[in-house]
């Protein structure tokens, strides 16, 4: 009989506010392990002491393995004060990382004598064969997609090859307090999330999740997804779903029948594309996309630079032309477009700055629905253009775990870094200020606090300086957002 081991699966807080999302990683470990392997998840975003539930489950259950999923910022931030912690409560525990931040930097997770390997990509089969050598008392060392310390030097093998999604069991609901996890959003009362493919077919170079597939796209099938949906909606009463998809409209074809499946469930949904696929789908999947609920789609816009655009490798096909029409595209059809731009890239962040906020003036006058997303240029270790710029201007990134959580480097994991040596004041206090006065003028729809006479109010206040671009020390709006902060589209912080 093939032995088992206890396991204690952690989801660390994935934001300040704690916003209960399901654990879909986890979830997706989990159904590998059904049957297999004892598990229990602990989510820090429902714990108010994460980490006396954590040191109760490992107690209560006898864990010798605990699985962490991280990803920088916020859960980089737990993770490593808490498994510090629990080290040091449990010198025999097994303490396995994975996500985005440990498969690009696993060298700095395995410096510290609190992680003790590392799983790097889309790490389901590996964690479970991980398990199954623990278990054996086998040498795990030479499986593909872990890293681990060799000699006492961190060394990693290639990763091992991607699990298509529609081959893997469903996510064992069972394991978690789903009820918890749905909660209202501007699209519906009863929202839930759902991951539908794993990847992207594009290599963008300020993208981390290039380093986790290199350019592969997997999805269930939309006969699958829908069969999901209809699920939530039949045993959750769920009435809108966020697909957290890295690139939820890759196939046209897919996307079509997903939206057929889904109308008849009267739901309201949102994911992420590309816009220039976009712009590439027929008019009768628009319609179908219109009817079957889908209400906003977030969109990597980037930069209002056609030749930022091309140092970021987005594709011969994206340009700030596209960029307006997709807005007016989407404004025909009633479907919000929710723009990212990344502001201040090198070599020249002042000029790419300021053409970035004219775009994103001429995409508003296009279509005033459309949700902006600012972030300030921070790499990724990845090879190109924007990287080595990069470097080239002193960037280098921590080599510590401990140096990843100052202040400093929570800052740069959120994207809103005060200290990016090729954003200095007073181009990031102008960036900052233009942020105010838009999201002033445009407040988010996503938010119901800025909706009826407070909206009015706002934009009404902010009027003179959007139209002016007089954006320099909005002290009246610094004040207001006191008050009440803003809010960035709610979707967006996935």
């Amino acid at each position: 009989m093939r032995k088992r081991t206890a396991v204690v699966l952690y989801n660390p807080p994935s934001s300040a506010g704690r916003k209960p999302v399901l654990p879909m990683s986890l979830l997706a470990l989990g159904a590998l392990l059904e049957g297999r392997h004892d598990y229990v998840i602990v989510d820090g975003n429902l714990e108010p002491d994460p980490l006396t539930a954590l040191d109760h489950a490992i107690r209560e259950t006898g864990a010798q393995v605990l699985g962490v999923t991280v990803m920088p910022g916020p859960q980089l931030n737990d993770a490593v004060p808490t498994c510090r912690a629990l080290k040091a409560r449990h010198p025999d525990l097994t303490i396995v990382w994975g996500g985005y931040f440990p498969t690009q930097h696993y060298d700095v997770c395995l410096r510290a004598d609190y992680v003790d390997f590392v799983v790097r990509g889309h790490g389901e089969v590996v964690f479970r064969a991980l398990l199954d050598a623990l278990a054996a008392g086998d040498d795990p060392i030479g499986l593909p997609g872990l890293a681990c310390a060799r000699d006492g030097q961190p060394a990693a093998n290639p990763l091992a090859p991607i699990p298509h999604p529609d081959r893997l069991p469903d996510f064992p609901y069972h394991r978690v307090a789903v009820e918890r996890y749905i909660r209202p959003t501007f699209m519906g009362t009863r929202t839930m999330a759902h991951h539908s493919s794993y990847g992207c077919p594009f290599f963008c170079n300020f993208c981390a999740v290039v380093n986790m597939v290199n350019g592969r796209w997997l999805a269930q099938s939309a006969a699958r997804v829908a069969a999901v949906v209809e699920r939530m909606v039949r045993e959750w009463g769920v009435n809108a779903v966020e697909f957290y998809d890295n690139n939820f409209f890759v196939s046209e074809a897919r996307v079509a029948e997903f939206a057929e499946r889904v109308r008849p469930l009267g739901i309201r949904w949102w994911g992420e594309a590309r816009i220039d696929t976009l712009l590439m789908f027929s008019e009768r999947t628009w319609q179908l996309m219109r009817e079957s609920g889908l209400c906003m789609v977030f969109l990597g816009a980037e930069s209002g630079s056609n030749e930022t655009l091309r140092r970021m490798n987005k594709g011969g096909k994206a340009s700030v032309e596209k960029t307006l029409e997709i807005a007016a595209k989407m404004r025909q059809y009633g479907i919000v477009p929710e723009m990212s731009f990344v502001l201040g890239n090198p070599p020249d962040p002042e000029a790419d700055a300021r053409q970035t906020m004219e775009l994103i003036r001429r995409v508003k006058r296009v279509n005033p629905a459309t949700e902006i997303v600012l972030y300030l240029y921070t790499p990724v270790p990845l090879a190109g253009e924007l990287y080595e710029q990069a470097k080239a201007s002193g960037f280098r990134f921590p080599e510590t775990l401990e140096e990843w959580v100052s202040p400093a480097w929570q800052e740069f994991a959120q994207r809103r870094s005060a200290h990016i040596p090729w954003v200095r004041d007073p181009l990031r206090r102008r960036i900052r200020d233009f942020e105010r006065v838009l999201h002033a003028y445009y407040p988010t729809s996503t938010d119901p606090r800025w909706r009826g006479v407070r909206r009015w109010l706002l934009r009404a206040l902010s009027a003179w300086r959007y139209h002016l671009r007089v954006y320099t020390l909005p002290l009246e709006l610094e004040l207001v957002y006191r008050l009440a902060p803003y809010q960035r589209p709610e979707t967006s912080g996935f």
